[in-house]
């Protein structure tokens, strides 16, 4: 079983507290056993919050090894290969 991320443990502890606040506010109930379904409901409705939260998927990145034709180029090699393909532009005698 995965472990629960941050953001799924931060969503259900906020949904249970907010929760049974609410409904032991707008039940008014003082009786235990009101309190203890309020309670349990709570913790339900935070464990399926904290479920259906979406987890992130592990990004798969493509890596491509040079065949046997392609070398890899020094990055020195690379500069002034790039240097030397700009043309020249020398000022005309007229």
């Amino acid at each position: 079983m995965p472990r629960p991320t941050a953001a799924q443990l931060a969503y259900g502890s906020c949904t249970v507290i907010l929760s049974t606040l609410a409904m032991l506010l707008l039940s008014q109930t003082s009786s235990g056993v009101g309190i203890a379904f309020i309670a349990v409901a709570a913790l339900a409705l935070g464990l399926l919050v904290a479920m259906t939260v979406p987890v992130p998927r592990p990004r798969v990145v493509a890596v491509r090894k040079p065949t046997a034709e392609e070398e890899p180029v020094p990055a020195s090699v690379a500069a002034v290969a790039a240097t030397a393909s700009e043309p020249v532009h020398e000022p005309t005698a007229s």
